[in-house]
């Protein structure tokens, strides 16, 4: 009988230890949550001042362990996610904003008014339809009707020139912050002054709004039938 007893208490710590770990992993996840919401809250605050908005808002906070984060004051990752966002009245399909390096106050995790969060390093990916790219497009370089599509991962630019028909691949990149587009061999069934013409207009580059969060245009990407602009933010804050 007596060497039951060492065990069933055994038993018992080991069923105590458990619980606990739950609970405490549990409330870890509760507060998480609830800072995450408080996060989304002020980005979007944040975001307004920028002429974005979107249809919906979430945020994810990275690293091992949320209480732990919040005793030192700052958080490895928050990574930022809209859903169909619009800047400046240019509609996109999703916007990523990642943060590392994040200084967060318990002031904001509790609620408190007059605190800021302070990032080291933000990188953004907002995803943009062809479609609306070959809008700026137009404005930018005056060529009335210019289509975008993306094929098999390449960007093709698709355009009437007189009385020719051009669909010619281009290859977007990132030109002291405007979007250049680089164009492949055209038909030579298209005239000489056609083809330079289009090569040339695009080439310029497209004139892109006010990005978000004051973010510098790094590189431009086709990805899953979208075109990605990358960019870059240094100290980005936001307030309450």
């Amino acid at each position: 009988m007596s060497s039951r007893k060492p065990r069933r208490w055994v038993r018992r710590l080991v069923v105590t230890l458990i619980v606990l770990a739950v609970l405490a992993v549990a409330a870890d996840r509760a507060a998480a949550w609830a800072a995450e919401n408080r996060l989304a809250s002020m980005a979007e605050q944040q975001a307004a001042r920028y002429d974005l908005t979107a249809q919906d808002t979430s945020v994810q906070i990275g690293g091992f362990g949320f209480l732990p984060q919040v005793a030192k004051e700052e958080f490895k990752s928050v990574t930022m996610t809209m859903t169909k966002p619009t800047f400046s009245e240019v509609p996109g399909e999703n916007l990523e904003v990642k943060m590392t390096g994040v200084h967060v106050p318990r002031a904001v995790i509790t609620g408190g008014s007059g605190a800021s969060v302070t990032v080291d390093n933000t990188d953004i990916r907002l995803a943009l339809s062809p479609a609306e790219v070959a809008k700026l497009a137009a404005r930018g370089t005056g060529l009335s009707g210019l289509k975008l599509e993306a094929v098999d991962g390449k960007l093709r630019a698709k355009l009437s020139v007189g009385e020719f028909a051009v669909d010619v691949a281009v290859t977007p990149t990132a030109k002291n912050g405007r979007v250049a587009l680089a164009v492949d061999e055209i038909s030579s069934d298209v005239p000489a002054v056609a083809r330079d013409l289009l090569k040339s207009r695009l080439a310029r580059g497209i004139s892109l709004p006010k990005l978000p969060y004051d973010a510098t245009l790094k590189e431009v990407a086709v990805e899953g039938g979208n075109v990605i602009l990358i960019a870059t933010a240094a100290n980005l804050k936001l307030s309450t």
